[in-house]
């Protein structure tokens, strides 16, 4: 069979492309919405706050680049979930997924609502939308992202390349501005940078807190090992991709965090709920309508490439076994279909039912329990398997370091303000032993699903993807 003409996942992603779906997963809602945790947890002190900044930026990178040596070491898409599963096993894999099968679509569903309500609170300028409009969007938003990514991955090329440049443009647009009013050198944009450091310096653990805000600002870096099997040449574009995007979002964000000073004071920025917004209002109110939709327009793809990630996740725990064979299937146009289906399926019926999402991001803080465990991993795999083939080794230190952060953003929350919501989470996650008993460890077959299987293959024209050579050589790393 021609090489082109087999379904598989295909590689697509060289640096440009891998650099830019890296910057669109860290520029998120936070830079745009809310900075101001940092500043807060930094007792209004700038200079200090400017410094969590570029610190986060030096914990992001770390942790990047642990999660580069899985992607490079394992080239599949979901490198990820397949790591857990042959450090751990199969039955922490499957809690991963299982996991991962409720919280993303959690955080899909909440990122479609907030992109509605930009889109559409513009309209209501004096009072909250409403709900129903806001929710009828949110759907129209998430499904139209669902059937791009029924399509090729390259078929969406133009939207990442348009999100990208819109969102820097943006960022730019902030940032030009700031440093312009900096060099005019009036007296109250200036004032406020000449004794950075003399505002109250907060104790050790508001410090550890204005981190936490600002690291979850970074967080993305790692979703290139979710689309490591559609990279070309893995072993080189993931570190390139990591080193130029990072630094490149680093600055921006500092940037930016410099502008929103200049405009506005500390306690502005804190009672603000939206400061992109507040900051356009100040300095180009002729903006302020424009601002929100361009906001809305950069973030939709955020939306789309979360769709992504997690399909790839459901499409390789189907080809391990841990998910029914249907979800191991590609269409015509090499898209896991059915996998983005039932992605889009759950996270409309959160949309709809609203009331779940506060339980489901609840399980959010697990990320950084997974976190832990594939460091741990890391760990492991180089003292029991020394000699395993890897291009790319990572500094052990940024090991300990990113396990650090991740530890401390699970255990400090449990220690300051212990709920029952952290108990209900955990015995959520035991509830997927339900599940792996019996279908995965006991490998129960269900007549009546595998007649349905070959229905529904029909139904949308799907079927098991041609092995690619690359699956070929980690099959052989396993064994």
């Amino acid at each position: 069979m021609d090489k082109e003409k087999k379904i598989q996942l295909k590689r697509n992603f060289g640096y440009f492309r891998g650099t830019s779906f890296l910057i669109i997963n860290i520029i998120g809602a936070g830079i745009f919405v809310s900075p101001k945790g940092v500043l807060e947890y930094s007792c209004m002190n700038v200079g200090l706050s400017l410094c969590v900044w570029a610190i986060c930026a030096v914990l992001s990178l770390t942790g990047s680049l642990c999660f580069a040596e899985i992607g490079i070491t394992f080239p599949y898409s979901g490198a990820h979930y397949y790591f857990l599963k042959r450090c751990f096993g199969p039955l922490i894999a499957f809690l991963r997924l299982w996991t991962s099968l409720f919280e993303g679509p959690g955080i899909i569903a909440t990122q479609a609502l907030l992109l509605a309500e930009y889109s559409i609170q513009p309209f209501y300028p004096s009072c909250l939308a409403p709900k129903l409009p806001k929710k009828c969007l949110a759907l129209a938003m998430l499904w139209s992202v669902g059937i791009l990514n029924s399509r090729s991955v390259r078929e969406a090329a133009w939207l990442q390349m348009v999100s990208t440049v819109l969102k820097v443009a943006i960022l730019g647009l902030i940032s030009l501005s700031g440093v312009f009013m900096l060099v005019r050198g009036k007296k109250e944009n200036v004032e406020r940078f000449q004794n950075a450091f003399d505002a109250e310096f907060p104790d050790i653990s508001q410090i550890i807190e204005a981190i936490f805000q600002g690291y979850f600002a970074f967080s993305g870096g790692e979703t290139l090992t979710y689309i490591a099997g559609e990279l070309k040449k893995p072993s080189k574009t993931i570190p390139k991709c990591i080193f130029t995007a990072i630094p490149l979002v680093t600055v921006l964000f500092l940037l930016v965090n410099i502008s929103y000073l200049t405009v506005l004071t500390p306690r502005e920025i804190l009672s603000s709920d939206a400061v992109a917004i507040t900051w356009t209002d100040r300095m180009i109110p002729q903006l302020t309508w424009i601002i929100p939709f361009a906001i809305s327009a950069s973030l939709y793809s955020n939306l789309l490439f979360n769709v992504l990630d997690l399909t790839r996740v459901t499409y390789i725990a189907g080809q391990q076994g841990q998910l029914p064979l249907l979800f191991n299937t590609l269409n015509i146009h090499s898209s896991p279909l059915i996998s983005v289906l039932l992605i889009v399926a759950l996270a409309s019926t959160v949309i709809v039912l609203t009331n779940l999402i506060e339980l489901i991001n609840n399980l959010y803080f697990m990320i950084s329990i997974w976190t832990v465990l594939t460091m741990m991993g890391i760990l492991k795999l180089r003292y029991q398997e020394p000699n395993l083939h890897r291009p790319y080794k990572v500094f052990l230190p940024f090991t300990f370091i990113t396990m650090a952060i991740n530890l401390g953003m699970v255990l400090i929350p449990l220690v300051r303000s212990p709920k029952m919501h952290y108990i209900y989470v955990f015995l959520f996650l035991l509830s997927g032993l339900l599940f792996y008993i019996p279908l995965v460890y006991f490998k129960l077959k269900l007549v009546w699903f595998e007649k349905m299987t070959c229905y529904l293959q029909l139904l949308f024209n799907v079927c098991i993807p041609d092995v690619s050579d690359e699956e070929t050589e980690v099959d052989t790393l396993k064994n």
